[in-house]
Parts: structure tokens; sequence; C-alpha cells
């Protein structure tokens, strides 16, 4: 009852980030993506890369997405055929924008199966309606997976269920101060929410919330609307100029500038250098750390971010050992009848493909071995099994492989 009592308590003053539809946005026009954020920022979480190494690693990294959008200028060719050779993202719906939209795109786009094709600056179409129509789409494949495996009655055994309650709720009681901790941290580092929640699916493709503490910006478009601003990528605006001086908005209220500066041989008016170096300075900012503040990147590294996962346990969502609770997008994949097996046991932060290794020299462990391990685990699990998985899952968790 005590335990009960102050989980309570704490949920009361923990606020969840609002599940809005994330996006990687890969681009490298730096008018294009201010325009882009300004746009969409308010209805979208953003994450915004000029490299597309740097948005794969992070999509490999088990962050997931709802949608990928990538410039054809700016690699996203190459970034959208990784991902769909990919065989734990391809179901990832992907965009291509382009500059202009030609029978030869289009032909392009379907060989490399992708889900749509946008111009660059989407001034035809309705984004929003498609990213809509994706996480529909991934909720009939879920509901209809779900009715297959509605059949194999799935249910979690009571001494699963004891071993969750008593060590998950032992553990928030003992790690209350460090979660209360990180939450103040990540208050004082940034405005927004504490804890940020995804949609993942579980035992017998049950579809649950799971808990993460924030570590993304949260105010990301009003640092681009500040930066629109300043005139940045307006050509209009910046053709208020005398005398081919490019004025800042106090001196077109004058009509002309009393601070001039001689840079490369032009004229230039202070103010709006400034304002200009400044917009420049915070976009490179922005690009170079997409949305990931600075207690979210130490958070990140050493995994305290899933600490809140202890909760979801707690409440029955997943277990303490089980099959990895899996994003929409990539469980979507697994609902043939030779695969869906695996949705029959419980889901769990640590599980049986986790703790397996291999050989040395050999290769990563591939799709259908982790399914097979999966499947091995809902066909096998008991009260011994699970123990010695918890006892191998630290020395695991040394391995250089991201488990």
């Amino acid at each position: 009852m005590e335990t009960s009592t102050a989980l309570s308590a704490s949920k009361a003053e923990i606020t969840v980030m609002p599940a809005l539809l994330r996006v990687v946005y890969l681009n490298k026009d730096y008018e294009q993506s201010i325009k882009f954020i300004e746009r969409f920022g308010d209805k979208l979480q953003i994450e915004y890369f000029d490299n597309m190494q740097e948005a794969l690693k992070m999509l490999e990294d088990h962050y997931p997405a709802d949608a990928v959008i990538a410039s054809l200028d700016a690699g996203g060719k190459p970034l959208l055929e990784a991902i769909h050779n990919s065989p734990w993202l391809r179901k990832i719906p992907t965009i291509l924008t382009v500059t202009k939209i030609t029978p030869h795109v289009i032909e392009e786009a379907r060989r490399m199966k992708v889900d749509d094709v946008f111009p660059s600056n989407f001034d035809r179409g309705d984004l929003m309606i498609r990213l809509h129509y994706f996480v529909k789409r991934q909720h009939y494949a879920a509901m209809k997976a779900s009715e297959k495996v509605s059949v194999l009655h799935v249910q979690t055994p009571l001494w699963k269920r004891v071993l969750d309650v008593t060590v998950t709720g032992t553990a928030l009681l003992a790690l209350l101060p460090l979660l209360l901790l990180v939450a103040i941290l990540i208050k004082l580092d940034s405005r927004g929410p504490v804890v940020y929640k995804s949609k993942r699916v579980g035992a017998g493709y049950k579809i649950f919330e799971l808990y993460k503490f924030r570590t993304m910006r949260t105010d990301a478009d009003q640092l681009i609307k500040k930066m629109a601003s300043l005139n940045m990528y307006n050509k209009e605006d910046q053709k208020a100029a005398r005398n081919g001086v490019t004025l800042c908005d106090q001196c077109i209220g004058s009509g002309t500038c009393s601070n001039l500066l001689f840079l490369d041989g032009e004229q230039v008016c202070e103010k709006q250098y400034h304002q200009e170096k400044e917009a420049k300075v915070a976009f490179m900012k922005f690009q170079n750390d997409p949305r990931i503040t600075r207690i979210g990147r130490f958070l990140r590294n050493t995994s305290l971010d899933e600490l809140p996962q202890l909760y979801n346990i707690f409440r029955g969502d997943m277990s303490l050992v089980g099959n990895r609770p899996l994003p929409l997008y990539e469980a979507e994949k697994l609902t043939t009848d030779e695969h869906i097996l695996r949705f029959a046991g419980p889901a769990g932060l640590t599980g049986l493909w986790q703790v397996t290794k291999r050989g040395k020299g050999q290769q990563e462990m591939s799709e259908e071995e982790r399914i097979k391990l999966d499947i091995t685990y809902v066909q096998n699990f008991s009260f011994w099994m699970d123990m010695n998985i918890i006892l191998k899952t630290v020395p695991a968790l040394l391995q250089s492989e991201n488990v």
C-alpha cells in the first residue's frame, strides 16, 4: 500500500509530453529548413539533420520516428535506400522532397519504394494529412495483428507479475532521489515536460505508451520563428536597402544608417550584420544538436533516460524480461504467420536475444536470428529462465553491440 501511494504521488508531479508525430527531416538547404520547421514546428516533433549518416545513426539507435522526410539534394536517396534495406527500419514511412516533380522523379521514387514525393517547398499536397494516414495505416495493421494473436490467449503468469511488481516497486522507491534529481535537471535545463512517451507494441500486440525522460528541446519552433523574424531568408525583405546598403528595421524607419561597417569592400548596417550573425550561430547550433538538450545527451549516453520504463513494468505494460516492445513500424513487418508468435509472450526491458552471445569474428545477429530467439523465449520462458537472463543482462550491456 505504501509503495502504491508513493508512486501515485510521484506520478502526480510528472507531466507527460503530448505524443506529437515525430519526423526525421534531412535537408542541407538553410532557407528550406527554416521554412519547413517554422511551418510545421508546432504540429510535429522535428529532428533536423543535414547529414544522412547522422540521421541514419539516430534511427538505428532505437529512437523511432513516425516518418522520414529527406531532400533528394541532401543525400535523401542513399538515406531512404539504407532505411528500406534495413530489416529493422524498412517499414518507416518515407517521403522524398525534390525541387521539381517530374515523371522521371516519380518513377525513381517508386523504384526506391518511397511512400510519397513532395516539392521541397510543400506548396502542393497536404503533408499533415499524409502523415496521419501513415499512422492510421500502422494502427490498422496493429488491429489485424492483434486479432491474430488474440486466439493465443496471451496472459502474464502470476509469478511473473509478482516478480515485476516487487522488483520495480522496490527499485522505484530506491531510485526516487535519482528520479527526482533527473527531473529537476531536465526542468532547469530546458522548458517542457519531464517525461516523453512513444507508442510501442507489446504482448498480444497491445499498443501502449512507453515512457522515457525527455531528452529533446520543445522550444525549437520558437527559435526558428525568431530566426525567421531576422529576415534571414526572406528575399523581398532583404531588398529594403538604401544606396546598396541592406538596412535593419530601425534604419528602414529613418531611411538611413548611422552605423555602417565596411566588410569585403561592401557597406553593411552594423545592427543588421549582428542580427544575421546571431541567427546563423543559432541555426548552426540547432542543426548540429537536433533538439537534444545538454542533460538529454548525458541521459542518452548513460541510458538513464530509460528509467521511467520501470513504471511501465510496475503498471503492467511490459515485464522485466521478455521480447523488446517494438515501434509500430517495426512491429508491422512481423505480422506474418511465421513471425507473429513472438507477440504471444510478454514484452520486456531485457530478453533472450539481448544476452545471447555470438562467436568472435561473426557478423551482427541477423533479423531472423533475433525473431527465432524471441519465439524461443515465448515457447519456453519460466521463472528460472528469467532469473538466468536477468543475471546475464549486466555483462551483455558491457558488450559493444547496441542491445
